[in-house]
């Protein structure tokens, strides 16, 4: 698989864009948010990929990042949902706005991406629910450790990191964590 791709933008459309890698342009289909957040044409940028695998082509997919494209993959596992319908919802839906409108079940807002209608926003959250509250878990779990980790290489005791991370703010990214923690710690 591609997963990921550094190199200079060649051409921006609305939904693709064309990633010059060592003399090779990789055609990759993504967001209009993404196709603006790559920069301008001759700007080096680096992609988070997909490969999808059909019968009669191989397509990329980009994303602003792994994130991105690991939430894309899940919504790939809904019945009903294709690449494109996948795209369709990133580029409507923001990660958290998504997981927000999955988790409170609302299918209405679902039916704002082109494509989808009430029976498949149905079928999606029914789907997507359990893999989301899984997916959120394991991010959660996952930043907690790596904040963990970087305290007690700093030689912070068991008791001073337990009560910093009380204080900090879990849905921040991990760096912005760990200052905020040795701040809190430096009290």
């Amino acid at each position: 698989m591609i997963g990921r791709l550094r190199g200079h933008v060649a051409a921006i459309d609305a939904d693709r864009l064309i990633l010059d890698v060592g003399g090779v342009g990789y055609e990759l289909h993504v967001t209009p948010k993404t196709a603006t957040g790559v920069g301008q044409v001759g700007d080096e940028a680096t992609v988070a990929t997909h490969l999808h695998v059909r019968d009669d082509a191989l397509v990329l997919y980009g994303f602003a990042n792994g994130p991105e494209r690991d939430l894309f993959r899940v919504l790939l596992g809904a019945q009903g949902v294709g690449p494109r319908v996948a795209l369709g919802i990133l580029g409507v839906f923001s990660p958290e706005a998504l997981r927000r409108a999955i988790a409170s079940e609302d299918v209405d807002a679902l039916t704002q991406v082109p494509g989808i209608g009430k029976r498949t926003a149905q079928r999606i959250v029914l789907d997507l629910k359990p893999r989301l509250v899984d997916m959120e878990a394991d991010m959660t779990e996952s930043t907690g450790s790596q904040v963990r980790q970087a305290l007690e290489q700093l030689g912070y005791s068991v008791a001073e990191i337990r009560e910093a991370m009380a204080g900090i703010d879990s849905e921040a990214p991990v760096t912005e964590q760990i200052r905020t923690a040795l701040k809190l710690l430096g009290r």
